[in-house]
Parts: C-alpha cells; structure tokens; sequence
C-alpha cells in the first residue's frame, strides 16, 4: 500500500472519532450546517430547516481505476492519486449544490449593505432607500408561500430551482449593469457615482433586478433542500466522503465569509463588487445546468385541501351540522373518524356531510363539494393559527431595522479598529455569530420543559418579542447617544462626516436583534412541528415567514404614520432627509411600545390556544433541533383547538 494511500486511511479514522465524538460527518449533515449559514445572509432569512443528519456507517468504498468522470446525475467520480475510490452521483450532486450555496452566501454580502449605496451613489434619504430595500426583503419572506404551492402543483423542485437560479443570475448582472460606469457609453451618461449620472436605464434595470433576486431568493428557499432529498441516494456515506466534505466544509464556513465580509468591501467601484457575486452567480448556475438529475413529478399542494374545505362548506351553508358521524364522508385507515371537541369553527365541518339526494360515490367525484373528516380538521387548524401569526408583524418590523437603520446609522461613525478601519459587513459576521448562542440558549430553555414540551415554542416566542422590546430600547439610547455627540461637535449639518463615537456602540442592539431572530426562527418551526399537520408543515412555516415579511413591508407604512402624526402641530417631522437631523431615536420608541403591546397580545392569544402534545416522533426530532419539509398525507393528527371566536 502507497504513503498516499495509508495517509488517506489514517485520516479516515480520525474522521470517523470525530463523527463518533460529535455526531455528524456526513454530507447531508454538512450541507445543513453550510444552509444555516446562506439563510442568517439574508435579511429574511427563516429557520427553514435544512438537515441531512444520517444515522450509520457505510460500506467501504470500491476501488476503481485512477481516473476522472462527472457525467450529471448518474455519474461516477474517481479522484486521481487517492487509490480511485468511488464518490457516486450524490457527491456530484451535492458539489453543485454547494457551488450554487456559496454564490448565494457572497450575493448575500453584497446586498447586506445596499443601503449604503443607495444612500451614498443614488443620494436617496435615508428613509427612502430603507423603504426600498423593506419592501424588497418583505417580497423575498412572502414569494415562497406561492412558490411552495406552484412546485406541489405545477412545477416540481428541479423545475423551480432552476428557473430561480436563472432569475438569481439575472438579477445580479442587471444589478452591476445598473451602476452608472458599464452602460455609461450606450447611454450618454456619465461613469461618476453620483445621482446625475444615473439614467432611466440604470434606475429600470436596478428595480428589475431587485424583482429577479427576490424570485431567485424564494425559489432557493422552496425548493434547494427537497430537491437535494429526491437526489440522495440509498447507500450511506463512505469514509471517503466524508474527508471531502470536511475539506469543502471548512472551506466554505471560513473562506466565503471571509471575502464577502472582509475582502469584497475593499472592492470601492460598485460596478465591480456587484460583479463579482454576477460573475460567482452565474458560473454556479451554469454549473448546476450542466447536470442531469432524478425529478419527481408535482404531487399536489395541501392548500388546495384548504381551499376545498372552505368552498364545499360555502355550498352547504344552509345545511344542518349532522349529528350521527355516519353523515360525515371520511376514510378507513388513519382518517380521523370524528371532528376534535372544539366549539368554533364548528361551519367548516358542513364540508364533510353526505347529502341524502346524491349517492357518496357520486359526490365523491366532485372533490370542491365533499372534504373528508381530516381535511377539515386540517384547515380549522390553520385558520386557527391565524391570530398568533398576527403577532409576527410587529417582529418583522424590528427585524427590518437591522440591515437598514442600524446600517445608516453605522455608515459615519468611528469604524477604527487599532489602524484598521472595520467595513460594514463585519456587523453581519458578528451578528452571524451571535445567532448561534441564542440558538443554544433556546435549547436549555426547552430543556427546562422536558415534561411539557409542547410550551416550549411558545415561551421561545414569548422571548423572542421581549428581545425586540429591549433592542428597540437599546437602539434609542444608543442613538441618543449619538444625537449628542452630533451636536457637541457641530455636525448637524455635515451628514458625510465621521461621527467621533465608535461603531461598536452598535453590538449592543445588533446583538438583541440577533435574539429575536434567533428565537422567532426555532421557536416558530419548532411550534409546527409540534402543532401542525404534517402535510401543512411547509405551509405554516412559509406563511409565518411571510406574515414577518409583512412586517419589513409594513416598515415603510410605520414611517410614513409615525413621520406625518409627528409633524401635526406645526412641528418638524421626525424624518428628515439626513439621519444626523432626523429623531430615530424616538421611532425606535414607538416600536418599543408597540412591541410591548404585541408581546401582551401574543400572551393573551397563546394562553387560550390549546396545545397537544408532541407525538414521541417528534420529541425525537426535537432533541436534533427543529426541522422542517416533511411531508404526508392528510389526516395524520388529531386534536388541536384554540379559543378564539369564530362562527358557530
């Protein structure tokens, strides 16, 4: 045996006593580990669970002859020099899922910190670029839940992954096209970065490309996880596999966020560091093209159970709720046999009655008319949820402050470290880092219910909204803070001079804000994991992330409300163009106060909710972290209830 070859056994081993020490190695594991990260990127990033833990050990892997193959989905992969050892279509399959996780991850960098630019080349207020960028992020959290529906029904994950994946490198060449030096010569304009030189060209492709990542955004998020699931094969992991993925593994988590946080921001022309993510975006993107893979036909979207619960009980409104369960169209099996002992919306059940006119076969056929037991049960239990969801708004208010008004107020102030001056997204690292405390924090707090698990989500959301009470505290007194020292040295009216107060004052309310996402995210998929459907799963969770979507559109709305009440009086509106004459840090008072009301809202409403408790599948999960994406049939739970008035 070869020096090569005994070394590579050598670090097998070692790999495997890390598996064994650590519980994990393979690559689904891996690829769980580097979504986290692409998700905390983005400012909508919701806890979406990508997990690809696997329980045992492969077989050893066959030798082949030294050579190099990669042939799409059902290729072979030799690695010359390392005794040929197989790495099947699933290897293959997952490197260009990386590829296309990285692109995201450094796209994700670049347009942390658009609303510097915004402010900075396009000369907008501050208040103006924010709204844009709010609106754009609460389009990113609201797509997926059309989009889930669209790969359930139509499209299916290939299909929707790839025509994300087009968007998403369209929109980024767009959004290095829309800078005023590339297309300055085709349109008269001049290559500065100022607002002059920026034409009409430039501003359409730039909200063109806005759309196109938001669509390319969403897509991913739907559809990059089940889609690696359809491409898993059956055989485990092999040892050398696992060496790979480790080497791809470290790479990844310490270089890409390296050059997206550290390097890209010294790239000054902005035509150039938008480029650099284009160019990454679109080679991912071709590379991912390049292959041929397993797809599984669209099987149908549960929300249209939903949809049919509401339209066939609408037909049989004037009909009499039945009284003998023998009236009722359900099925043998694991169907529910009788509805839960809930006393509201007790009018969807009319859904499920046989009319004595028609024989059930007959009506059978005509599913907008008649709706099983589960089905039912399954949409009262979403309509249910809706008051809670409610609460989520105020949260992706706050949520929306972070890579917007934290961001401006950040831009001109002491960034010095020593003789290094701090770029921008070295808050987004830190912030990245602190997320991951939280998420520990969340985990002993749920072990402090070990004998009622079921109130641990909800307690984790109570925590999160106290998180957005006192980060909005934080930032007024911070930005009190720095309102005098504004004043001490005369700089009211020099908005693009350095603030002489450091730019770490700002961790106090990044880290708060890091708790509120950090909760919301675990304690809401955790809460459907629990409380929900198994086939509604996916739904609810892309629907909470886009109720908090609402809350970064809602943003705009709550400037302009707060903006034009503050003004009555004859009095000067608390927005003004610059932030240095502006009062924020009353706004971040108000959302203190609406805070603190929702959060006495949300209690009220999850303490009448009534819980079940988690089957002991479930539980088991739990103890891995909440997950998300599975699926199944209609009709798997049983009983969940809320107090909440409805019709009768």
């Amino acid at each position: 045996m070869s020096s090569l070859e005994e070394e590579l056994n050598q670090t097998r081993r070692k790999m495997q006593l890390v598996k064994d020490n650590e519980g994990q190695g393979s690559l689904h594991d891996l690829l769980g580990r580097i979504w986290s990260v692409y998700e905390i990127v983005h400012v909508s990033a919701p806890l979406e669970g990508f997990d690809f833990r696997q329980e045992k050990e492969s077989k050893s892997a066959k030798k082949l002859s030294p050579e190099l193959v990669v042939s799409g989905g059902c290729s072979e992969v030799t690695l010359e020099g390392t005794g040929g050892y197989l790495v099947n279509a699933e290897m293959a399959t997952f490197v260009r899922i990386l590829v296309l996780l990285w692109a995201d991850i450094l796209s994700g960098y670049t347009m942390w910190v658009m609303q510097t630019y915004l402010t900075n080349v396009w000369k907008l207020s501050f208040t103006h670029a924010a709204g844009i960028l709010n609106i754009w992020g609460g389009l990113t959290m609201v797509l997926p839940i059309g989009f889930i529906f669209l790969v359930d029904a139509l499209l299916g994950n290939y299909l929707m992954l790839l025509l994300s994946s087009i968007a998403y490198s369209v929109g980024m060449v767009f959004l290095s096209m829309s800078t005023p030096p590339v297309l300055a010569s085709s349109t008269g304009t001049c290559k500065d970065y100022k607002p002059e030189c920026i034409g009409d060209t430039q501003k359409a492709l730039f909200y063109t490309a806005l759309a196109l990542l938001a669509v390319g955004i969403a897509g991913h998020r739907v559809s990059l996880k089940p889609f690696h699931e359809e491409q898993k094969s059956k055989s485990d992991d092999n040892d050398d596999k696992k060496v790979i993925c480790q080497i791809l593994g470290m790479f990844i988590v310490a270089f890409f966020p390296v050059i997206g946080g550290i390097a890209l921001p010294y790239i000054k022309p902005w035509s150039i560091r938008f480029g650099v993510p284009a160019i990454c975006t679109v080679v991912a993107t071709l590379l991912f093209m390049s292959g041929s893979y397993s797809k599984s036909k669209p099987k149908g979207s549960p929300l249209t159970n939903v949809c049919r619960v509401f339209v066939a009980s609408t037909s049989k409104i004037s009909k009499p709720r039945p009284l003998d369960a023998r009236e009722l169209h359900k099925k043998e099996g694991t169907e529910l046999q009788q509805f839960s002992r809930t006393r509201i919306l007790r009018c969807l059940e009319k859904a499920a009655i046989i009319l004595p006119d028609k024989s059930p076969a007959e009506q059978e056929k005509n599913r907008w008319r008649l709706c099983t037991v589960s089905e039912v049960e399954e949409a009262k239990i979403v309509v249910r949820m809706v008051p809670m969801w409610m609460t989520f708004i105020i949260c992706g208010i706050v949520s929306s402050i972070g890579n917007t008004y934290f961001l401006e107020q950040a831009n001109h102030m002491d960034r010095k470290l020593g003789k290094w001056k701090v770029p921008l997204p070295m808050l987004l690292l830190l912030f990245n880092c602190a997320k991951p405390v939280f998420a520990k924090s969340y985990t002993y707090l749920t072990s402090y219910f070990a004998t009622c698990k079921k109130y641990a989500p909800p307690v984790g959301l109570a925590v999160a909204m106290v998180f957005s009470v006192l980060c909005c505290i934080t930032a007024a007194r911070i930005e009190i803070r720095r309102l005098k020292v504004i004043r001490r040295h005369d700089l009211l009216d020099k908005p693009k001079d350095d603030i002489p107060m450091s730019i770490f004052w700002l961790l106090f309310q990044f880290f708060l804000l890091a708790g509120l996402d950090s909760f919301f995210e675990m304690s809401s998929a955790a809460f459907f994991k629990d409380q929900a459907p198994k086939s509604m799963r996916n739904y609810l969770q892309y629907s909470t992330t886009g109720v908090s979507g609402l809350g970064f559109m809602g943003s705009v709305l709550s400037v302009y409300v707060v903006g034009k009440v503050s003004e009555k009086g004859g009095r000067q509106n608390w927005f003004q163009y610059t932030l240095n004459k502006s009062r924020l840090d009353r706004y971040y008072w108000v959302l203190a106060a609406l805070g603190s009301v929702n959060l006495i809202v949300y209690i009220f409403i999850a303490s009448s909710y009534r819980y079940k408790d988690p089957e002991p599948e479930q539980e088991q999960e739990a103890e891995n972290g909440p997950l998300n994406g599975d699926s199944a049939q209609p009709g798997d739970e049983d009983e969940d209830g809320a107090q909440c008035p409805c019709c009768g």
